[in-house]
């Protein structure tokens, strides 16, 4: 029977040993909750929210026939009966720092365009957080997004006739906020807001959530294409739920 060399043991025990331990600490590193908070709350329209006028699609009757059941109206202003403020965005406006100002959402939204409308009407993202440009119309289409003159995001406009593939793009710098318009279609009309840091956009409700935010205190802003913006201080606590309500007033 061979004899054994005890160093070799000792020295295959202590790699196993070293292995298994990087493996435990693996499933710890995985498992632990994450650091960030979150910021949840709602946004409410005061008042009786102003006229929408009703769209006139009959010269585009692909779109018009889309809507022939239930009429669109202008998104200006859209609120909910108990007054739930849709399509606002909610992002930080002061106090991220570090890594936490240049991180890019992983998101890569998609700005469709569905019965000549721009689905969705409100757009967040980070500056060179990718995004597609899709269409789902079975007619041509132009996005025409109308940055600031002289700012460090271009103004564009691209053709996307009926079943062309997605657009695929980034805005360079952060801006509160970027038109769209389309030049075929002169009812279409919609916002890129483009913000560092986490954001939410409110939906149907009112409501909104922010997630993965660093510990801190930070202001918050809240903006509507129409009704302005708003702001107030927040302090987000490690791994707990902070809370932000916004009550915008008709005009």
């Amino acid at each position: 029977m061979p004899s054994r060399n005890p160093n070799l043991v000792i020295t295959i025990f202590c790699v196993l040993l070293i292995a298994a331990a990087a493996i435990i600490s693996q499933r710890r590193v995985k498992a632990a909750p994450p650091s960030g908070g979150s910021i949840t709350g709602s946004i409410k329209l005061e008042g009786t929210p102003p006229h929408q006028r009703p769209i006139d699609m009959s010269k585009e009757p692909a779109c018009a026939a889309v809507h022939k059941a239930s009429p669109v109206t202008a998104e200006t202003v859209v609120a909910g009966a108990d007054g739930g403020l849709k399509n606002v965005v909610i992002y930080i406006s002061d106090g991220l720092t570090g890594s936490a100002a240049t991180e890019v959402s992983p998101e890569n939204p998609t700005w469709d365009q569905k019965g000549c409308q721009y689905i969705p009407h409100v757009m967040a993202l980070n500056p060179n957080e990718q995004f597609k440009v899709i269409n789902s119309d079975p007619t041509s289409h132009n996005i025409h997004p109308t940055p600031a003159p002289g700012g460090p995001n271009h103004e564009w406009n691209k053709s996307q006739p009926a079943g062309s593939p997605p657009i695929t793009t980034s805005w360079q710098a952060p801006e509160v906020a970027i038109h769209v318009k389309c030049n075929i279609h002169p009812w279409m009309s919609g916002y890129m807001v483009v913000v560092k840091g986490p954001y939410g956009v409110s939906g149907d409700k009112g409501s909104f959530k922010i997630e993965n935010v660093p510990p801190g205190s930070y202001t918050l802003t809240a903006w509507q294409e129409s009704l302005g913006t708003q702001t107030q201080k927040i302090t987000v606590a490690a791994g707990k739920p902070a809370t932000a309500n916004f009550t915008f007033k008709g005009k």
